[in-house]
């Protein structure tokens, strides 16, 4: 097994999540089966009960885990899957000493940082290195480890070399220290590191500085790791005398020294990789050239050609996010990737208009009225309006006033989660003209629960205790929208993040009101996809279609959102699948089932076909 570290100094939000999976593209394209490990030094023993804010979007992956976003990164841009073991966090580190001194494990001995803390992280990267991700047997060649944070960025003194640690530092250093072992532990030719550092300008003299990451790399040496590769992030391409300056001061060669400029979309990383021979300066590092698996040239038509397609996009197509977490991105980096990897399949130019959902509510006409006006322009200037997840109260009723909107002036709606959830309120109130309809989780009186709690959650712990990880949908209705954009499959498996659910005795009232329930679990009682057939495009799902969305497989719901905001929907679903099967995945159409008369039409449309399975479920 061959290792290559990646790690990060000067500054945080660097990207070394793009760059550790972009080095895992160029050494697949090589022909090398690759893995990845996300090491997050926090307590939380995952990332599943932080906020948002605090941290970005919860990933979720088919076993349940809610790790790390950069761990969706490395799905995407691998297509690989990954268990919840592929993050570490210091909580689950810490957990599984504290579980073996519980046990007697360490036969009586004074358990410490190191070395027990120390080699239960090389035993754990050990261990989840050796597990195929890309659903081939046998173990990967390469894990690629990330190491989150900041490292060797230390603030130097005048008068003096010491440095003052943060807490980044402190928090970091278990992590540092068991690395560092790690690097001698598994010997020469096996160990590569790659540092991803900051080369700033200042505008002032407009001369690119190597300072930050001189001192960067000083501090690095001085924990016990010395980079093999220096990916150097900056604005324009270096200079060929600052690449000389580097390599003079970090001891670095000057081919193994990469620059990551800035690109116009992130597809671009793994060819900047590629034309700069990364691959060639890891290879050699690892000794893998002289190994009996010989790697090839990469092979990177298809990102060459998707880079190069998306730049040249133009026209464009508008998507109102209405959200609770709008002022931060990354709270939604998945659902932004989803209707990117659409947006680029459908051959247009995605223009997200962020919409905070408080900024819709009646309060906020009163309060912030030019936020309250502007959020209103946004939404009635969209070519479609997506609702992704989320939990609380707060902007609640915003989210129900724009599925409000949408259903009635028949724009092209897609609600994930939550965004599904508020569907069905904002239908029971409208429409049933139930003035009590809510959910449990905003309103535990409410006289007409639409939205009511699993029985099977916890009210007292909050982490791990949700809905989690893949699950099965069954579809209802032949010809439905979701059916059809899925390729006419009778089943597909998606992932779950929810605690509350549509209240099942109330299922029957809202299909007689006209609102179908066309997707459902294997009982048929938790119900699972949502839809209008007498709108232009109105879809809800409780699962979490973007977790599974790929650069060149979009995911169909949002494949059927940006066809159907940029009028491309009925050609696509013209070429969808006439594939009329019933068998599911356990060969037996459930008793439950009740088949909508929906018309179907023709053959399976190219941007689907190779992804979903002819009726049984997902390829991934």
């Amino acid at each position: 097994m061959k290792y290559v570290l990646v790690t990060g100094g000067v500054v945080s939000g660097l990207g070394k999540g793009v760059t550790a999976s972009s080095i895992g593209v160029v050494l697949k394209s090589c022909g090398l089966r690759v893995t990845t490990i996300k090491i997050d030094p926090y307590l939380n023993t995952d990332a599943g009960t932080m906020s948002p804010f605090e941290h970005g979007e919860v990933f979720v992956l088919d076993d349940g885990g809610e790790v790390d976003l950069d761990l969706g990164n490395y799905e995407r841009f691998l297509d690989i899957k990954l268990t919840r073991d592929n993050n570490i966090t210091t909580g689950k580190i810490y957990q599984a000493v504290i579980n073996k001194e519980r046990r007697g494990d360490y036969l009586g001995k004074t358990v410490q940082v190191v070395p027990h803390i120390t080699d239960e992280i090389q035993d754990w990267i050990e261990r989840v290195a050796m597990n195929p991700v890309d659903g081939k047997e046998g173990p990967p060649d390469v894990c690629v480890i990330e190491l989150g944070g900041t490292i060797g960025d230390k603030i130097f003194l005048p008068h003096n070399d010491s440095g003052i640690l943060d807490a980044g530092d402190i928090e970091s250093m278990p992590f540092i220290e068991a690395l560092g072992q790690f690097s001698y532990r598994v010997g020469p030719g096996n160990f590569c590191l790659v540092h991803v550092s900051l080369v700033p300008v200042l505008n002032v003299v407009g001369e690119q500085k190597t300072k930050p990451t001189q001192h960067s790399v000083r501090g690095l040496r001085g924990l016990g790791l010395a980079p093999d590769v220096l990916a150097c992030r900056s604005t324009e391409p270096l200079e060929e005398h600052v690449k000389v300056k580097l390599s003079q001061f970090c001891h670095v060669p000057i081919s193994n020294i990469v620059n990551l400029h800035d690109v116009t979309n992130i597809w671009h990383i793994p060819l900047l990789l590629r034309d700069q021979k990364a691959h060639e300066a890891i290879l050699k590092v690892l000794e893998l050239q002289y190994a009996g698996k010989v790697p090839r040239e990469p092979k990177l038509a298809e990102w060459t050609e998707r880079a190069n397609k998306f730049d040249k996009l133009k026209t464009p197509v508008n998507i109102a996010m209405v959200g609770k977490y709008t002022g931060l991105s990354d709270s939604y980096l998945s659902v932004l990737k989803a209707l990117l990897h659409a947006s680029v399949a459908m051959e247009r130019k995605l223009v997200v208009d962020w919409v905070p959902s408080c900024d819709l509510e009646d309060s906020s006409a009163r309060e912030t009225p030019e936020a309250h006006k502007k959020a209103w322009k946004l939404l009635k200037g969209a070519d479609g309006i997506l609702v992704p997840g989320g939990f609380g109260d707060r902007g609640v009723q915003g989210k129900i006033l724009a599925a409000k909107y949408a259903r009635e002036n028949n724009v092209p709606y897609l609600g994930i989660c939550l965004g599904m959830q508020i569907a069905v309120i904002e239908f029971a109130r409208s429409v049933m003209k139930l003035r009590g309809a809510n959910s449990t989780e905003f309103d535990p009186t409410a006289t007409s629960p639409c939205v009511i709690f699993m029985p099977e959650g916890s009210k007292t712990h909050m982490g791990a205790t949700m809905r989690l990880g893949s699950r099965t949908t069954y579809f209802q209705a032949n010809g439905c929208k979701s059916a059809r954009l899925y390729g006419n499959a009778t089943s597909v498996d998606e992932r779950h993040r929810h605690r509350y659910e549509v209240n099942p005795d109330m299922v029957q009232d809202f299909e007689r009101a006209g609102l179908q329930f066309v997707g459902k679990d294997e009982s048929g009682r938790r119900m699972e996809i949502i839809e209008l057939p007498s709108h232009k495009f109105f879809i809800g799902a409780q699962f979490h279609p973007e977790f599974k969305s790929r650069p060149g497989k979009p995911s169909p719901l949002f494949l059927g959102l940006i066809a159907a905001a940029s009028g491309q929907l009925e050609p696509l679903l013209q070429r969808s699948c006439n594939n009329q099967t019933k068998t599911y995945m356990n060969g037996k159409v459930p008793k439950h089932r009740k088949l909508y008369p929906v018309p179907v039409k023709s053959p399976l449309n190219s941007l689907v076909n190779g992804y979903y399975s002819n009726g049984t479920g997902i390829h991934t």
